[in-house]
């Protein structure tokens, strides 16, 4: 907006100070601060967690991000290269230009090696022109040219790329695409990973978590989820979307509304079959002076587990809370429990606040938690933990993981996210399985055992048979004659012939070729999620027949199939089982 006139000009037109209308549905096209209006904005492109943001006067909007529900102006502050976005493509830029490429292993021995070998043959040479046997310019031309083919490098040449082109390939078998040989050998040294919990350790979309009602109410647990989503079918909040989710889950009839009503920052207002249903936070109950009966101890306790509470009130009456949250990837704790069988600490970092992380922490069982960290200081946290003498593998699945995920020394992204984290990433997670982390370190240190094993077979060859080709067994058989058996190969006075040399030298390649050949075979370990934590203090854990996570009995919700009780870790592993029993309780 300039002197009073709508206009549309192109992005990089705005300039700082400028007035811009955001409708909802569009993404906000500059940093800024909001003048007037409200809405609830996705920031997860950049802060990569998944519930909206409530933003209202004053409050700042970042560049790149998606308006959710209502329209706002906002006073532009950052534009082109100072928006939050154009910094964190610096920041990886920077990285990209920091990071010190890998050496190969065979490219140093090799620079040491073939001058030797070629040295060796030389002398050789002179010394068998100068003492050998008649004629001695032909037995110092053959041992000279033996000790060349025996020594030839084709082995060393064959050791690391053998390895690591069936190392990569079966990589790719199991969904995990290595960009180049220095990812794979990189991946060995790793002693800490460090994953992001939004999109990488929970699965990005909020979900019905829990329905809890108030003492005394008996309309059931469906009925009040019905009643829920159907106020919230006129809502674009991402929160209701979740709520009417879970009743079409549930097969629920959802009438239809009459007079909705959203109030900014704290919920709705609705009537349902002529019955007032008030939907939203804590401080939309207070306003309304409903009376909570303990339901707030309730709410602060979900809160607490990381779930986003909202409060049910039927014809003015608090009835239940409904909670919603970013559930936890069903893999996550059997992955993490991989990584830490391997021997490897566990971070996750996020955005979020320190009670959610936690609650994450808890529920997948990682070593360490680095919570409230913004976009921008991701990197600067790898860096930090790299300054403690840890070789760092970052884990994540968004434009704001980025940076961090050029500045470890080894990145992996998940294939599900955006392409800027897999374009920057050395190891891509095709299939989205975090268990593949596990599987690219241990195939990681497995080949580069192989690496190992091929240089010493090469070497093996070259360190016993080069001194034979270059004729040391003269000197044995001088006093005595070369044993009948071994003339064929050592002629008469114990000089190696070339043609075996050759043979020789052919077999090290093969015999390099057939060891890389054996990592065909890597099958990943399985690891039992909670393998290692059967046990919380004195309490017996559960395990969750959907995920296969460890649950504490008296916390978890339950169903009771064939005179049997389940515990499960959230509503959402609850609901699965009770659509299809009989198929967990088979996979147990």
């Amino acid at each position: 907006m300039r002197d009073g006139r709508d206009l549309d000009i192109p992005i990089d037109e705005v300039a700082v100070g400028d007035t811009v209308i955001v409708r909802p549905g569009e993404k906000i096209p500059v940093d800024g601060v909001v003048l007037e209006g409200r809405s609830s904005v996705d920031e997860s492109m950049i802060t990569g967690e998944s519930i909206p943001v409530e933003k209202g006067p004053g409050d700042e909007v970042i560049g790149a991000t998606m308006n959710k529900t209502g329209s706002f102006r906002l006073q532009a502050t950052r534009v082109g290269k100072e928006s939050v976005l154009s910094q964190i493509i610096h920041l990886v830029q920077e990285a990209q230009g920091s990071k010190p490429p890998i050496q190969r292993l065979v490219d140093r021995v090799a620079f040491y090696f073939v001058p030797a070998v070629l040295a060796i043959a030389a002398i050789t040479f002179l010394i068998w022109l100068v003492v050998g046997p008649t004629p001695a310019l032909t037995f110092a031309t053959l041992n000279a040219v033996a000790v060349l083919i025996i020594a030839c490098p084709c082995a060393l040449g064959l050791a690391t790329p053998t390895a690591i082109m069936v190392g990569t390939g079966k990589g790719a078998e199991h969904g995990v695409l290595i960009r180049n040989g220095e990812a794979l050998e990189m991946a060995r040294k790793v002693g800490t990973v460090v994953f992001d919990k939004t999109g990488t350790i929970t699965l990005g979309k909020p979900v019905v978590t829990d329905i809890v009602q108030m003492g005394g109410h008996t309309i059931g647990d469906d009925e009040l989820l019905r009643l829920a989503a159907s106020a919230e079918r006129g809502s674009e909040h991402p929160l209701g979307e979740a709520i009417v989710a879970a009743a079409r889950d549930r097969a629920l009839d959802l009438p239809d509304v009459d007079d909705f009503h959203a109030i900014p920052g704290q919920g709705i207002r609705a009537v349902v079959k002529d019955q007032q249903i008030a939907l939203g936070n804590l401080k939309l109950m207070k306003e309304s002076s409903f009376f909570l009966d303990g339901l707030e101890a309730m709410g602060e306790s979900l809160a607490g587990e990381g779930k986003t509470p909202m409060y049910v009130a039927l014809d003015g009456r608090v009835s239940g809370i409904i909670a919603v949250a970013d559930t936890v990837k069903p893999d996550a704790a059997q992955a993490v429990a991989r990584l830490q069988k391997l021997g490897l600490e566990v971070v996750m970092l996020t955005g979020d606040t320190k009670a959610t992380a936690n609650a994450v922490a808890r529920q997948v069982g990682v070593d360490r938690v680095l919570a409230e960290v913004l976009p921008g200081e991701k990197a600067a946290e790898i860096k930090r933990l790299q300054q403690e003498g840890k070789v760092v593998a970052m884990v994540g699945d968004g434009i704001n993981d980025a940076p961090a995920l050029v500045q470890a020394n080894l990145g992996i992204a998940i294939g599900t996210g955006t392409d800027v984290a897999m374009e920057a990433a050395d190891i891509t997670l095709m299939r989205g399985d975090l268990k593949g982390v596990a599987i690219a370190i241990d195939l990681s240190r497995r080949t580069v055992r192989t690496i190992w094993q091929n240089l010493f077979w090469a070497f093996f060859y070259n360190v016993t048979l080069i001194p034979v080709a270059a004729g040391v067994l003269y000197i044995v058989f001088s006093r005595t004659s070369v044993p009948e058996p071994l003339v064929p190969f050592l002629g008469q006075f114990g000089f190696l012939n070339p043609m075996l040399a050759a043979l020789a030298m052919a077999f090290s390649s093969v015999s390099v070729m057939t060891n890389s050949l054996r990592l065909r075979g890597f099958r990943p370990a399985e690891v039992t999620s909670g393998e290692n934590l059967p046990m919380k203090g004195e309490i017996t854990m559960a395990k969750d027949p959907v995920c296969g996570m460890d649950v504490e009995p008296a916390k978890a919700a339950t169903s009771s199939y064939q005179g049997m009780t389940y515990y499960f870790c959230a509503q959402a592993c609850k609901e699965a089982f009770d659509k299809e029993p009989a198929k967990y309780v088979e996979q147990r």
